[in-house]
């Protein structure tokens, strides 16, 4: 059987997963009676939560004869890593942009890699039945942006295609007909996107994507460079470096057939497919056969930005609410994660306790923390940080991002004053219909840590903010943090509203009545720049002489929830926030205030 290889690039929210749902569905791939979750390909629990693609997943259609394997890549450039690897695999590619915003900082980022590697594109310009459209002008950037990324004259002269993912169809045509469906999608993929190129020799492949399964074990997907591979066949797995990590046989081979991966008893040359049976190879090995002994040269992979530590949680409430609290399991899991994920980099700190962990961006690691709480373990984590580099000359280095904000026209200036006030540059300012403007920054990293949700506020949640790694620049001087103080707990116990009601005047609370506290744990917001020690678990004085007047009935003030993606962005370098499977606390890093006392002094004379 004939076989095509293509990867689906987008942007966030730009409507790949649905376009996957609608091939999958009219190129026969379901029953007509079987029930179908919306956006099939998001299995994971928090992609179907955020809406968003987190990992990279293959699927195939069969369409007149030939099997075309599709891979799903993540939109959002922290989750980059998956995106880097899958090209690889593919030899051609579908550009979704949106009709009315038009081809994003992460459409950009993916298209650079997928130009670079010689994919042939194809545009898809969806939800062309927005009542903001603009598909002409969008085309335009589109051709502007492939330019910019130094586009082949091969590569430029793309096909275009307009359509609804939605609505599940696409033509030549933006007023269609509709009533071909994905028929002219599917046919441009047959006559466009090469045959995969088949080397000579025996097995080899790649290892692309990897995952754990309770009866297979270690399964790794990827695409098979040259020969054929069976159940029970011999193989060894070559480190990029040419060195042989492990031998062993193969137990299974898997092929993706619609959303199901079906055993199959021989994997060719061009296929994708995953195979287990191996206990130690993993993303950018080889595996080939025991005749091999030079690797498959793997993508270069961009380097992590921010780096979190990650602490066995010693808070007086530890191990009350998960069953995974000691360094052991956190360091097995960490570990386990960095084996699949290229883009994370683990250290282990010197006290053991603590982990450094660093990765493209907060968004990715806010993930992987949700994704552990899940999983039941407990641990304390602390500020996001930057990921310095000194060059030759000894200048210090750190990473800048540009960033894109659209916005209302009429919030366009605090916007403006924010981004100066984090050290950014403003690149450029354009209108963007409907009253909007599109504002383009080359901002530090560092600066952006904790800015969204302050833009949302400050936009009243009308802004949309996108971000990507541009390149390291010399340290752009110091940022000003938080303003506010905080308030903390002086006691251990449960939380009284009577208290908490006394307390208001000095600032809105993070906590509700009947939360169990201990000391150093923040509970409040000071309303003045400087932390205040209170006591929220003081009652009412009760005795037997009533009041004249009923007693009043306390009402107090909804406090505010601290999501884990604003709590990460919210604390300072000397707090760190405690993770659960129920709770999200924050705190001091000490807890005793004279420690608390004696470290500020060691800073302050470290400062000096």
């Amino acid at each position: 059987m004939s076989i095509r290889n293509i990867a689906i690039i987008a942007h966030v929210d730009h409507g790949k997963t649905t376009l996957v749902d609608e091939l999958l569905k009219q190129s026969g791939s379901f029953r007509e009676n079987q029930r179908v979750a919306e956006r099939v390909m998001d299995s994971n629990d928090l992609e179907k939560e955020r809406g968003i693609t987190i990992l990279a997943k293959a699927t195939s259609v069969d369409w007149k004869g030939v099997r075309i394997n599709i891979v799903d890549t993540p939109g959002h450039a922290d989750f980059g890593g998956e995106v880097e690897r899958i090209l690889s695999m593919v030899d051609g590619a579908i550009v979704l942009v949106d009709s009315s915003e038009g081809p994003m900082p992460q459409t950009k980022f993916v298209v650079g890699k997928a130009l670079k590697v010689g994919l042939k594109p194809i545009v898809a310009i969806n939800k062309i039945d927005r009542p903001d459209g603009r598909h002409e002008e969008v085309l335009n950037e589109v051709f502007d942006l492939f330019a910019n990324l130094d586009a082949t004259d091969e590569q430029l002269d793309f096909p275009i295609l307009y359509g609804s993912g939605r609505n599940g169809w696409m033509n030549v045509n933006p007023e269609g007909p509709k009533d071909e469906g994905m028929a002219p999608l599917l046919d441009l993929v047959l006559k466009h996107v090469p045959e995969p190129t088949v080397a000579e020799g025996p097995f080899r492949m790649i290892g692309t994507i990897l995952e754990a399964n309770p009866f297979l074990g270690r399964i790794i997907t990827g695409r098979v460079h040259s020969g054929s591979i069976k159940p029970n066949q011999a193989v060894k797995v070559l480190g990029q470096d040419g060195k042989i990590i492990e031998s062993g046989r193969i137990s299974k081979i898997l092929a993706f057939r619609g959303i199901e991966r079906q055993p199959i008893d021989e994997a060719h040359a061009g296929d994708i497919v995953a195979i287990a049976g191996l206990s130690k190879g993993t993303v950018a090995d080889t595996f080939c056969d025991p005749s091999i002994s030079e690797a498959l040269k793997a993508q270069p992979i961009d380097p992590p930005t921010v780096t979190m530590s990650f602490i066995v949680n010693d808070s007086p409430l530890a191990g009350t609410e998960g069953d995974k609290v000691t360094s052991r399991v956190i360091r097995d899991r960490l570990f386990k994660e960095a084996e699949g994920n290229v883009a994370l980099k683990i250290e282990e700190a010197e006290g053991k306790d603590s982990f450094y962990v660093s990765g493209r961006g907060e968004l990715q690691l806010a993930v992987l923390i949700e994704t552990m709480r899940r999983e039941g373990f407990e641990l304390a984590v602390s500020r996001p940080r930057v990921v310095m580099h000194t060059d030759e000359n000894g200048t210090t280095m750190e990473p800048i991002e540009e960033v894109v904000i659209d916005v209302d026209e009429e919030h366009s200036g605090v916007v403006v004053q924010k981004m100066s006030e984090r050290k950014a540059e403003m690149t450029e300012l354009r209108p963007s219909g409907g009253n909007r403007v599109r504002l383009k920054f080359l901002a530090p990293t560092r600066g952006l840590i904790g800015y969204q949700s302050e833009l949302l506020t400050d936009t009243r949640g009308t802004a949309i903010m996108n971000r990507l790694f541009h390149d390291y620049q010399p340290f752009k001087g110091a940022i000003g943090g938080r303003v506010n103080g905080v308030l903390l707990s002086n006691g251990s116990g449960e939380a009284v509203a009577y208290a908490m009601f006394n307390l208001e005047d000095r600032g809105p609370m993070i906590i509700e009545p009947g939360e169990k506290v201990y000391a150093g744990m923040i509970i409040g917001i000071h309303s003045r720049d400087n932390d205040l020690e209170v006591n929220v678990l003081k009652g009412k004085q009760l005795t037997n002489i009533r009041a004249a007047g009923k007693d009043e009935a306390v009402k107090l003030t909804p406090p505010i929830r601290m999501t884990l993606d604003r709590a990460l962005s919210w604390i300072q370098d000397d707090e760190l926030m405690e993770v659960t499977p129920k709770s999200i606390r924050l705190r001091k890093m000490f807890l005793d205030a004279n420690d608390r006392k004696r470290f500020d002094k060691q800073r302050a004379a470290g400062a000096a």
